[in-house]
């Protein structure tokens, strides 16, 4: 009788273990910075809007210039990327198209801030 009350008392713990909630890692937002040494690049609208085709492409996100060139064959929005090119995309990007991972995959195409 103890044997099976302490069996139970085992499986119980070990599926408490392995089906129990898990702490999960508090995900840290970071705020892309230019490497040291080297200062954010600030462009102005006219600059940007040269840079409005499939092969050079830039867009303008709440202030910020991103190249985003490499990234336009790969947009699974097709080619509504190319709507703003060299413009403003803030209202689409913000759209609920796009999923929350959009936000922290956008800081790698960053190039420097707009210049008003």
């Amino acid at each position: 009788m103890v044997v099976i009350v302490l069996a139970l008392i085992f499986c119980i713990l070990v599926g408490a273990l392995v089906f129990g909630p898990r702490a999960s890692k508090p995900v840290a937002k970071t705020i892309q910075q230019p490497p040291p040494g080297k200062a954010s690049k600030s462009y102005t609208k006219a600059e940007v809007s040269l840079h409005n085709t499939r092969t050079d492409c830039w867009i303008i996100i709440k202030d910020k210039v991103y190249d985003v060139t490499p990234y336009v064959e790969e947009h699974p929005g097709g080619d509504t990327i190319l709507r703003h090119a060299g413009d403003d995309s803030s209202e689409g990007f913000y759209g609920p198209q796009h999923a929350t991972r959009v936000f922290d995959m956008v800081d790698e195409f960053c190039i420097g801030e707009l210049k008003h």
